[in-house]
């Protein structure tokens, strides 16, 4: 288990209980008492726990505020999956509305590499409009994809532009595609994001868009975070790592969403 990898179970373990012990989290992750005390002192530099003696409780920013680049090792393979899944839902010449996050990231990559947009003279295009930096930075240099980055302020967490800038450039363009990685979905909720003003960004892509995709994996499903993102009758497809008869995802069905397993 690789060092971000214990950061993001310590994270779970903390936010799903307020508190944790070292002897505890040593036990669960099969490390040593030392390294659980290090990574804690760590995440704690960092405030994302308050450490303790002999442990530490969770602060007012945990989990869900994990920096985007120390989640990439959360379920890689899987929304690698889910990303080429997603990727294949749009035609050429379509306008797609790309969020952060590392599912939607796996779902810029899969649509460079997928042959008729890469390079080359037969090569045709789509257009990508994003407000996450770390997507932008991908698809900058590939001449097959147009790539439009709304303006805005960036939130450090998750490389994202928001506010007033970023609502400004999204109300004048429509989209084909809004492809979005949220972190909740369920039946009666619908799609769900822990911060405000990321939630309000990916509610007007899903506004200006003529079909929606939430690309989320098993672990977000039958979730709930603080902020609607949108309801589910806006939702067409769910890509996900999870058969449509899991229960989650059998109630998304119910709704009326086709749910593509990756």
């Amino acid at each position: 288990m690789s060092r971000y990898e214990r950061w993001n179970a310590l994270l779970d373990l903390v936010g799903a209980n307020g508190h944790l012990s070292v002897v505890e989290a040593a036990r669960t992750l099969s490390v040593s008492e030392a390294t659980i005390r290090r990574d804690l002192d760590q995440l704690a530099d960092q405030r994302m726990l308050t450490r303790t003696r002999g442990g530490a409780v969770s602060s007012n920013q945990m989990a869900y505020d994990l920096p985007l680049l120390y989640k990439t090792a959360r379920n890689a393979p899987e929304k690698q999956l889910i990303g080429r899944a997603a990727a294949a839902l749009i035609t050429p010449d379509s306008t797609v509305a790309l969020n952060g996050g590392t599912t939607t990231t796996e779902v810029a990559r899969a649509l460079v590499n997928r042959g008729e947009f890469r390079d080359g003279p037969s090569a045709t295009t789509v257009t990508v409009v994003t407000n996450a930096l770390s997507i932008a930075s991908e698809l900058a240099i590939r001449p097959q994809i147009k790539l439009v980055v709304t303006g805005g302020v960036a939130r450090p967490e998750s490389y994202e532009l928001i506010g007033p800038l970023a609502t400004y450039v999204l109300e004048d363009l429509t989209f084909d595609w809004a492809i979005l990685g949220v972190d909740g979905l369920e039946a009666v909720a619908g799609a769900t994001a822990h911060h405000e003003g990321e939630a309000s960004i990916n509610r007007l892509m899903t506004q200006r868009a003529q079909r929606v995709a939430i690309v989320a994996d098993g672990s977000k499903l039958g979730k709930r975070a603080f902020v609607r993102v949108c309801d589910t009758d806006q939702i067409d497809v769910v890509v996900t790592n999870v058969t449509a008869d899991t229960p989650a995802a059998a109630a998304l069905a119910d709704k009326g969403i086709r749910i593509v397993t990756a």
